[in-house]
């Protein structure tokens, strides 16, 4: 699906990827690396370290999605699976360190066909 579906007047909202995800604005919050605050003021989900840490978590799970079939599908994946290469480390603990970038270039290898 497409990032509008999460976006709410131009931002990320985090109600909007709590729907789609099945779960509460908090836990996006947590998944993300975000304090609970950090969605439920108005002036923090706008900020540009909210922000861009829900479009970094959006991201990822927005590009594995064609291989797991739904959304709800690759949140569980960015939540849980170890990925190798990272000593054991899942694509959410990757995000919340602020490593969204190289959860990326690893899905990018994946598809590529190069195994980590």
């Amino acid at each position: 699906m497409g990032l509008a579906q999460y976006a709410d007047h131009g931002l990320f909202a985090p109600a909007k990827i709590a729907d789609v995800f099945r779960t509460t604005s908090e836990e996006i919050a947590r998944t993300a690396g975000l304090g609970k605050d950090a969605v439920q003021r108005k002036d923090r989900v706008r900020s540009d370290k909210t922000q861009r840490r829900l479009r970094e978590m959006v991201e990822v799970v927005n590009k594995v999605e064609p291989r797991f079939g739904s959304a709800l599908m690759a949140y569980a994946w960015y939540r849980s699976e170890p990925l190798p290469g990272f000593s054991g480390q899942t694509a959410m603990q990757l995000v919340r360190e602020g490593r969204a970038e190289d959860v990326l270039d690893f899905i990018d290898s994946v598809d590529a066909g190069v195994h980590a």
